[in-house]
């Protein structure tokens, strides 16, 4: 839920809405290739800013999931398909090694990806990730576990979402929202950027997320990992789990912000400066 922006910023795109499947794909500006991936229920708004200061030198993918936005709804499973999708978007088009950036489900969504195919993908940057199972790396039981709660179960998800009248979801989301970014009227935007989604889709992919295993992967995952994350409960207790969570990545970098209630929408100056030294230098300042 974590989106930027309030000025609307007139992009020159390559290639707009062109949707594949189970996600929309739409392209800016000219060279390195760099797949950005939005966070749960948000708009590919939230990276306006690094795409129109950085256009000139990369060429982002933004990537927005069907259901998600104006994007039209697909059938489950969403986040299996996307990941397969994205592969062969890669692959299809010829991509030389794009970068990966994904900021809450998209960091997620990344890691997921990068495990399956890591020779096609050069870094990843990782924002606010979804946390696994409380700092620990998911348990083969796990999946099983998760099926069983009626919370994560598929169908209870999406009717919930379903049968919530708008006005109720858009009021819930506005006290949401407030919690992660510390201007309100950002946060009402952000809201209102979230309640265009699809809301059969939201529930579909808060059972789908909740199921997503990539920690057996990640020793294949052999590129850098930025990891950027703000903190969860004191500094000492978040680098611990955070180190749990990522032991198994040959390459990772965390980096704590102990300032920030949101990474990306809180200081974008500072955010977009982390991602053009980590797309030149596969590192951060």
């Amino acid at each position: 839920m974590k989106k930027f922006f309030i000025s609307l910023i007139m992009l020159t795109a390559l290639n707009v809405h062109g949707q594949k499947g189970a996600f929309n794909v739409d392209v800016f500006g000219n060279g390195e290739p760099v797949i950005l991936l939005s966070g749960f229920a948000s708009s590919d708004n939230m990276w306006n800013q690094v795409i129109e200061n950085l256009k000139s030198k990369y060429q982002f993918h933004v990537i927005t999931i069907a259901g998600l936005g104006n994007v039209p709804p697909v059938d489950t499973p969403i986040l299996k398909t996307v990941k397969n999708e994205l592969i062969n978007y890669v692959m299809e088009n010829n991509l030389n090694r794009p970068a990966l950036i994904g900021d809450g489900l998209g960091a997620l969504m990344s890691l997921w990806t990068a495990g399956e195919k890591p020779s096609l993908f050069s870094k990843i940057l990782c924002v606010d990730i979804i946390p696994f199972k409380s700092g620990v790396p998911f348990s083969p039981a796990y999946s099983e576990e998760t099926q069983k709660n009626p919370v994560y179960n598929l169908a209870n998800a999406a009717v919930k979402f379903m049968a919530m009248p708008q006005t109720t979801f858009q009021k819930n989301l506005n006290k949401v929202v407030l919690n992660y970014v510390k201007d309100p009227k950002q946060a009402i935007l952000i809201s209102k950027w979230i309640a265009q989604s699809d809301h059969k889709t939201l529930g579909n992919l808060f059972s789908e997320m909740k199921n997503i295993n990539p920690v057996n992967n990640f020793v294949k995952i052999d590129i850098p990992v930025l990891i950027l994350s703000g903190l969860n409960g004191s500094k000492d207790v978040t680098e611990k789990m955070l180190e749990a969570r990522y032991r198994l990545l040959p390459k990772k970098n965390i980096i704590i912000v102990p300032t920030k209630k949101n990474i990306i929408y809180d200081d974008p100056i500072w955010f977009r400066e982390q991602v053009k030294n980590f797309l030149a230098n596969g590192i951060a300042n």
